[in-house]
């Protein structure tokens, strides 16, 4: 059985953006991610992991968006 991406990006042009924010999000958990960028090798949680740093990453960044339209 060959493995297949299920994930689709509202915006395929931001794919290579959306692969460095991962990366940067593992960096900041001190996961190292492969080069070749296939993490289908690391266990459940810790790309749990690093998919809840990028949602607390998104939302402080919407926050932070926010306040700043308030002023």
């Amino acid at each position: 059985m060959g493995t297949r991406q299920t994930n689709k990006l509202l915006v395929p042009e931001a794919r290579a953006a959306m692969s460095q924010f991962k990366q940067e999000a593992a960096q900041e958990l001190g996961i190292n991610v492969p080069t070749n960028g296939y993490m289908g090798d690391l266990p459940s949680r810790v790309n749990g992991s690093i998919g809840g740093q990028m949602v607390k990453k998104m939302i402080q960044a919407y926050e932070q968006s926010l306040a700043g339209q308030q002023q």
